[in-house]
């Protein structure tokens, strides 16, 4: 959880155990990068640059790689469990500051688990003709809401399960790939092309934004620092080596998606991933792929949508316990456990997300909803994932020891300019995502408004 007072309690704490070793740090990274993104945007990405849209997956594992040097070496310094908050705490002092990241966090989340509901939603309908995707997005979210309630969301195993099933998609694609090949009717003259009217530069830079959506993730590794055997060394080697062995993934998926179908077909799909199954180019029977597939796909995006829904209400809880937000967030079931109020809240957030966008689209907005909503979360990541640099470079020379973790500097200011020009080209690309952005940041400054005015200083220490 994110504890933007972290940084300044004292008095005697409960230590978490340390019981992670390097290994399962770096599954654990892997997993966690290698979400859904891929099965959700990659129709997208493909529209924006062309049959190179490889490079932008490329490119984005790149910049997201040196921002992970940079929160290496912060978990170093402070192997605990707050994350950016307590980076930038640290580096700044200003709490305004780590609450302003804290709610930009939870707001990233909201607007990722309604991209990946409406995801989840088209792939669906692969397999049942339902008559709304719009009910189908929001039966999938209640559905996760009770799950989380039950607590079951907690089991490392089902996660687990969940990342070796979505794994087995992509290695799928993979398989078809290497097939095509070897039939020789494969055109390489279709990755070095870019079917944009803008120059391929700008094309990249477009599809980089859109595909950063699929190498985020890796933020929450940050969390679990504390409870990291040895972190000054298992720490940047789980890290930077899962990402990478993610991105690596990604760029080969991406190759074969546009070998096989071309960037054309991918970009008018609405569950792109799967136009690689519809090929028909391995020995098994069409029908049975398609829908083994689709099966794999929701089961991958509920794996995503799922730790983003396990997030949210524990962030809102420990923003209760810290007197930021109203005290009822912090109330807990009395026999389940689980932070009831925030589940419901952030189901209702999402939610309302998805009903608003909807009516948006069918209003003629122009829009794809998965698209503008992975555009919200990428804005608000870029934003956070420029200031974890910053506070990087800020802290250079503090708290460091022989065994702390050091990012190349060059790297680290690299990485500073690469997320600010993505910011900035996202938001002048499309300045009604900041709108967007804007209203999921009101709902954190407006609940922090209610428990300046209204809310008791015992509240949240006295919630059950």
């Amino acid at each position: 959880m994110t504890d933007t007072h972290t940084a300044d309690r004292t008095g005697p704490e409960v230590e978490l155990t340390r019981s992670i070793t390097g290994r399962l740090l770096f599954f654990y990274v892997l997993g966690d990068v290698l979400g859904s993104g891929i099965y959700v945007l990659i129709g997208s990405v493909a529209g924006e640059v062309g049959g190179a849209f490889w490079i932008a997956f490329a490119v984005g594992v790149s910049v997201a790689a040196i921002t992970g040097l940079a929160y290496a070496e912060l978990a170093t310094k402070y192997p605990q469990a707050a994350g950016a908050a307590l980076y930038l705490y640290k580096a700044f002092g200003n709490r305004p500051l780590a609450f302003l990241v804290t709610v930009a966090f939870l707001s990233a989340s909201f607007a990722a688990a309604g991209s990946l509901s409406v995801g989840f939603a088209r792939y669906f309908l692969e397999l049942w003709d339902v008559p709304s995707a719009l009910l189908v997005a929001l039966l999938f979210l209640l559905v996760l809401t009770i799950v989380n309630f039950i607590g079951i969301t907690e089991s490392v195993v089902i996660n687990m399960v969940m990342t070796f099933v979505e794994i087995s998609g992509l290695v799928i694609v993979m398989i078809i790939g290497v097939w095509y090949v070897a039939q020789g009717d494969a055109d390489f003259g279709r990755l070095t092309e870019f079917e944009t009217t803008s120059s391929p530069i700008f094309a990249i830079v477009a599809g980089v934004a859109l595909a950063f959506f699929a190498m985020t993730g890796f933020e929450n590794v940050a969390n679990v620092a504390e409870e990291t055997i040895d972190p000054h060394r298992a720490f940047p080697r789980a890290l930077i080596g899962g990402m990478l062995a993610a991105g690596l993934i990604y760029v080969i998926v991406a190759a074969t998606a546009s070998l096989v179908v071309g960037a054309t077909g991918l970009a008018k799909s609405e569950a792109a991933l799967l136009e690689v199954v519809k090929a028909d180019i391995i020995p098994v029977p069409l029908t049975f792929m398609t829908t083994l597939f689709a099966v794999i796909a929701c089961i991958a995006i509920t794996n995503t949508t799922l730790v983003a829904v396990v997030t949210q209400p524990r962030i809102l809880y420990g923003m209760a316990r810290e007197d930021v937000v109203p005290g009822v967030f912090a109330k807990l079931h009395p026999t389940r456990r689980s932070p009831w109020v925030g589940l419901i809240f952030s189901g209702l957030v999402v939610a309302a997300l998805l009903v608003i966008g909807t009516l948006v689209v069918e209003a003629g907005g122009g829009i794809d909803l998965i698209a503008r909503l992975a555009t919200v979360t990428v804005v608000l990541l870029l934003f956070i994932y420029f200031l974890v640099i910053a506070a990087a470079l800020k802290l250079s020379g503090s708290d460091e020891t022989e065994r702390t973790f050091r990012a190349p500097r060059p790297l680290l200011f690299l990485g500073l300019v690469g997320n600010a020009v993505l910011l900035v080209y996202v938001v002048v690309d499309d300045p009604t995502s900041v709108v967007w952005c804007a209203g999921l940041l009101a709902i954190g400054g407006v609940l922090f408004l209610l428990e300046h005015f209204f809310g008791r200083r015992e509240g949240a220490e006295t919630a059950q």
